[in-house]
């Protein structure tokens, strides 16, 4: 269970004193995610769902809150916030900030069907037509996600590790990004970047809400595009890679093709876009090594394996496979 911090009853009454959101009336964890502690309120006026930032600051829930403000005007399908008699949007208890965001009825779906997916890479799409020219508050508060952020996430996780592998994996992290060509003339936007089943809500089969923007942030806008899309085959994956040798043949870029078509179709990618694509997935592999910097000897890992293929393919050949 994802709860960090516990609550009483009489903490939920005094928290909900401050909103017009009805008697309080009871309150149930949330399980899912694994780094904020949620749960669901339940009042007089109905559901409401709380989420307490364990390690977020002040300027990265602003972020938040005022994105997903921004969002709901333009109709964007995510839950909204619920302001205080204050008019304030992100509270603090033990001094650390929450918010209370409207409850969207819906279910979590690990395996979606077809049409399911293409709604969801058009809402994706859509996400990224609308922030293209958004402000982000307090947008250093993020990380946002490109080459200075991933070094300086690795350098902080080599020096946590402090190993003669995670010191030597970082050279080869440092190494990998500096042959990234990632050029001014991208655009740039607010990515979601955390597209995990759980939070994604369909309801009677169609796609209801895109949830939890903890990870958004102000970076490439293919960026979410480069983490829809998987041009290895199924059998390729972290729990998996050692079976392959290097030099298999892992690719199958059948389903990136169609994702890249589905999406392009509701934001047609600029020539830049389509050309440095390449660049951009890789970016996400090497976020992913980030996360899981203490996974795999620095010989030969899972990230460094799909970088190593992709590098054996090309920027060309990447290319035409998409976009031929």
């Amino acid at each position: 269970m994802a709860v960090k911090t516990t609550f009483s009853a009489q903490e939920f009454r005094e928290i909900l004193s401050y909103y017009n959101l009805g008697e309080y009336q009871g309150f149930t964890p949330i399980s899912h995610g694994s780094v904020q502690t949620n749960f669901f309120l339940q009042t007089t006026q109905g559901r409401f769902v709380f989420r307490y930032y364990e390690n977020r600051s002040i300027g990265s829930v602003l972020f938040e809150s005022h994105l997903i403000q921004y969002l709901k005007g333009q109709q964007y399908p995510c839950p909204a916030l619920l302001l205080n008699r204050q008019g304030e949007a992100v509270g603090i208890y033990r001094e650390k900030p929450y918010i209370i965001f409207e409850f969207i009825e819906g279910q979590h779906l690990e395996y979606p069907d077809e049409m399911q997916k293409r709604q969801f890479i058009q809402e994706v799409a859509q996400l990224q037509n609308i922030t293209r020219d958004y402000q982000p508050v307090n947008k250093d508060d993020r990380w946002n996600y490109d080459i200075d952020c991933g070094r300086k996430l690795a350098r902080q996780a080599a020096q946590r590790i402090d190993t003669t592998n995670a010191r030597e994996k970082l050279a080869w992290f440092e190494h990998t990004l500096s042959q990234l060509q990632l050029p001014a003339s991208l655009p740039r936007g607010i990515c979601h970047c955390d597209f995990h089943f759980s939070n994604i809500l369909f309801k009677d089969g169609n796609f209801a809400a895109l949830i939890d923007f903890d990870d958004a942030n102000y970076t490439f806008l293919t960026y979410d595009l480069a983490t829809l899309i998987n041009p290895f085959i199924p059998a390729f994956d972290w729990d998996s890679w050692s079976d392959f040798k290097p030099g298999d043949n892992i690719f199958d870029f059948s389903a990136a093709r169609e994702t890249v078509l589905e999406y392009n179709s509701y934001r047609p990618l600029s020539p830049d876009e389509k050309q440095y694509l390449f660049d951009v997935f890789k970016l996400s592999i090497m976020f992913d090594c980030v996360w899981y910097f203490e996974r795999g000897n620095v010989s030969d890992f899972f990230e460094k394996r799909k970088i190593d293929a992709l590098n054996n393919l090309g920027r060309d050949a990447f290319y035409q496979e998409i976009f031929g």
